[in-house]
């Protein structure tokens, strides 16, 4: 109990929740001798946050296309800049647990219906305006109706009324029950945007966070400074100002890591990631989570019309090969659905499915082909290695009828004129942090995000049920059946659950852990590290 009780105060002090005097007062009052203490004081306030410096980061996302609407982001870069800059109503913590955000706190009906959140006093726009129902009503409403093209829209497809009661207080109606519907809010297509005639006007760029936007160039930077009235001063915006860069190019990025023009970058390129980790003055970092890289078939085209063609697909492609050879190891396999190991509902009793030309060439027969030839398009804007995953996918498939051609596309423009539009195509995920989100967002029948086209009468109405389903082990039945039915008969192929792995120069400061639920610290590197 005194290692947890000092574990605990040191993380207070760290965090800037008290000063060196009161930290030193406490732990002699555990009953440590005051050269341990000070000691321990020492070593702990060198490692503390310390404010300061601009920070550079370079960001393998990012395209000319990329708009200040939430609703449309869709890659790592916009994800990273819009946590940075906006407030949202909850966030998710390192630990992955939900943490208050603008909402200082929540609660919910029995039945899981209605949501009562109370907004956070001192909680300000950049402008100093205060944050009010009004915002969160006007910002939630922006991802709903008919016209909506929105991600967000099929997550709050489910809200049926969203009012005021009184100055700091906003109810949710659902439709049924959602027992992770405050995660949904945590979302980085929903922040909380300044209202102004009952709608926002993002392209203002004026939001809530930790960090005010200075400039943004799609598809090449954004500037920002530091929120000087943000709520939560204490515990975070360390830099004083932070360039935000796009650099799809891997050779480009890893250059200006290792001559220290950026400070951290992600997505490194494995096939080199054990010399740059030798580079002088480099560290490198790897983070599993729910990132995984896939390929999608739209099953409303031929020949991914067939489910058996589908299953040939996935029988003829060596997972483990990719695992070895696009991620060097730094992943597991995947089987075809989107839920990583570490989740709560991952089904860890659904087989693995295997490399098996036999049941390939099976499968296509049942399909009706001998030999069939299918384009596949691959960018490095889908996830580093995807073009040369084509060609190993293209190998393996070799003698089992499945004629795969890779197509290298260009990565500006991937996922505006690839994703989404062609029949065949590379695609990387970084996942969410429950699965009803990730569910919800891509495989329920109709949203915008359902690359695949599929559509499963039995999925949907689990998912419905799941989410309000408070019963852990019901809940857990469903989700693990939702697991099989789309490994079975869906459009996705997901050969492999990809670490995140990134890289930052010694002089910037870290925490003891790293958020997995998005590559860099939960892509809110920017908010959360420091020079040292």
């Amino acid at each position: 109990m005194k290692d947890e009780k000092i574990n605990e105060l040191r993380a207070r002090f760290m965090a800037g929740g008290m000063s060196r005097r009161s930290f030193m007062r406490s732990l002699l009052a555990t009953g440590m001798a005051a050269a341990t203490a000070t000691g321990i004081a020492d070593r702990a306030h060198a490692a503390a946050p310390k404010r300061g410096g601009t920070f550079r980061l370079g960001k393998g996302h990012g395209q000319t296309t990329d708009t200040m609407n939430p609703g449309t982001a869709e890659n790592g870069y916009m994800v990273n800049l819009l946590q940075t800059f906006h407030g949202y109503m909850t966030e998710v913590g390192r630990d992955g647990s939900l943490e208050p955000g603008l909402a200082e706190g929540w609660e919910a009906s029995d039945d899981g219906a209605t949501w009562v959140f109370d907004l956070r006093e001192g909680a300000t726009f950049h402008n100093g305006k205060d944050v009010l129902p009004e915002d969160v009503i006007a910002s939630i409403n922006h991802h709903r109706g008919e016209d909506s093209t929105s991600a967000a829209k099929p997550l709050l497809a489910a809200l049926t009324d969203i009012r005021a009661d009184g100055d700091r207080r906003v109810v949710f109606e659902l439709e049924s029950g959602n027992a992770d519907f405050p995660f949904t809010l945590s979302d980085y297509h929903i922040p909380i945007g300044m209202s102004e005639d009952g709608a926002v006007d993002w392209t203002t760029g004026i939001g809530a966070g930790a960090y005010k936007l200075d400039n943004f160039e799609p598809g090449v930077r954004a500037d920002l400074s530091r929120n000087e009235n943000h709520w939560d001063l204490g515990n975070r915006a360390f830099f004083d100002s932070a360039e935000l860069l796009s650099v799809t190019d891997t050779n480009a990025r890893t250059t200006g890591l290792q001559t220290g023009d950026f400070d951290a970058i992600d997505r490194l390129d494995l096939k080199t990631v054990e010399r740059i980790r030798q580079a002088q003055g480099v560290n490198v970092h790897s983070v599993p989570g729910t990132q995984h890289y896939t390929f999608e078939m739209m099953v409303t085209k031929d020949p991914f019309t067939d489910r058996d063609l589908r299953l040939a697909l996935k029988y003829a492609i060596n997972r483990q090969e990719l695992v070895d050879k696009i991620l060097f190891g730094y992943g597991v396999v995947g089987n075809d659905h989107p839920i990583g190991q570490g989740q709560r509902f991952f089904n860890k009793e659904m087989p693995q499915r295997e490399y098996d030309p036999d049941k390939a060439r099976h499968h296509l027969k049942k399909a009706g082909y001998d030999s069939v030839d299918i384009e596949l398009l691959a960018s490095d804007a889908a996830f580093a290695g995807a073009v040369d995953a084509a060609t190993l996918y293209q190998n393996s498939a070799k003698g089992t009828g499945l004629n795969i051609l890779p197509v290298r596309v260009p990565n500006d423009g991937y996922w505006t004129d690839t994703w989404n539009v062609k029949p065949f195509v590379a695609v990387y995920w970084s996942g969410r942090p429950v699965e009803d989100l990730m569910f919800a967002t891509a495989y329920k029948s109709g949203v915008p995000w359902n690359g695949t086209r599929w559509s499963n009468e039995r999925f949907d109405e689990l998912l419905v049920k799941a989410r309000a389903e408070l019963d852990t082990e019901k809940r857990r039945e469903m989700y693990y059946e939702m697991q099989e039915i789309l490994s079975d008969d869906g459009g996705l192929i997901a050969p492999m659950f990809a670490s995140y792995v990134f890289g930052t120069r010694d002089r910037v400061g870290l925490p003891e852990s790293f958020a997995s639920n998005w590559d860099m610290d939960g892509e809110r590197c920017i908010e959360r590290w420091w020079f040292t």
